[in-house]
């Protein structure tokens, strides 16, 4: 079972989780914003050393603590990797009181009816094994819906929570990650039918397991509130989904019961060139502005 201190430290949910779990893909436009140029390295290997001092120095800096982050989510080599020779998760716990998560989904199929399902993730249950033995709570997957399509949302959502189900038996908490892209005309639409799809999964879970949620800001405040109340949902967390800070921090204040978990939102403004003071300074101002939206409700 998960562990009891993380569960409650989830449950009363007083600050947000960073998302710290930028994979290769993604990594050099992270590393762009941050300062770092693709000049900078000349292999992958080199890339990932980079992004890992960018990750730790946002775990070590003093602005970063369990008092307004409750949770963080990271890569696979994150975990793999240590802090002043902590492994990651350990030292997130037992010095930041943060409560450590993995990233597992290993990117996107094709858009199919209006939806990209997660690609097949092999050596899922090794994976998860180790997580387990790494201090993991919980792990997160990511799909994404791109237009209000019935068959694909049901899709998503049956995909979300087959996995879900998998990572449950490992005794970890889900983190069911069905993105909404934010630019699309029926945003709405979409959430709308999202919603239900998964309330019918919610309601047919076994009694005693419980999900986690990671969705897009909703169109309509608080559509999500049957989410946050409902028993079989430990918390629902909201993706900034590419607005600015402010804005996404605006839209998260306006949801009753959803806290942030904020990738790009949290690092805006952060760069390799700060001073340590400079850079402190800066993730301090994000991260009080962040918790302030996520306990706003």
């Amino acid at each position: 079972m998960a562990n009891a201190q993380q569960t409650a430290k989830m449950r009363e949910g007083n600050g947000f989780i960073a998302a710290l779990d930028q994979s290769g893909g993604s990594t050099p436009k992270a590393l762009g914003l941050y300062g770092v140029t693709e000049d900078a390295y000349s292999s992958e290997t080199e890339m990932f050393d980079l992004i890992h001092q960018m990750r730790t120095r946002i775990i070590k800096s003093p602005a970063f603590s369990g008092e307004k982050v409750v949770g963080a989510i990271l890569f696979e080599q994150t975990m793999d990797r240590n802090v002043d020779g902590t492994p990651t998760a350990t030292y997130l716990w037992e010095t930041c009181n943060v409560v450590p998560f993995l990233k597992i989904d290993k990117g996107l199929e094709v858009e199919a009816n209006g939806v990209q399902l997660m690609k097949p993730i092999p050596g899922l249950d090794d994976l998860l094994s180790r997580a387990v033995k790494a201090g993991i709570f919980g792990t997160k997957e990511r799909s994404v819906i791109s237009a209000a399509n019935a068959d694909g949302i049901k899709a998503i959502v049956d995909q979300q929570f087959e996995l879900g189900a998998q990572v449950i038996k490992h005794g970890l908490m889900p983190i069911l990650e069905p993105e909404v892209t934010i630019s699309i005309s029926d945003k709405a639409e979409a959430e709308d039918m999202l919603l239900a799809e998964i309330l019918r999964h919610l309601d047919a879970l076994p009694e005693g397991q419980q999900v986690m949620l990671k969705l897009s800001l909703p169109s309509k405040a608080n559509l999500y509130k049957p989410l946050v109340d409902h028993p079989k949902v430990l918390k629902v967390v909201a993706l900034s989904g590419g607005y600015p800070r402010d804005e996404a921090n605006a839209k998260l204040a306006q949801n009753t019961g959803m806290i942030a978990s904020f990738s790009r939102a949290l690092t805006e403004g952060l760069s390799a060139q700060q001073s340590d003071t400079e850079f402190d300074a800066m993730l301090g101002d994000a991260i009080t502005s962040i918790h302030a939206a996520s306990v706003a409700g």
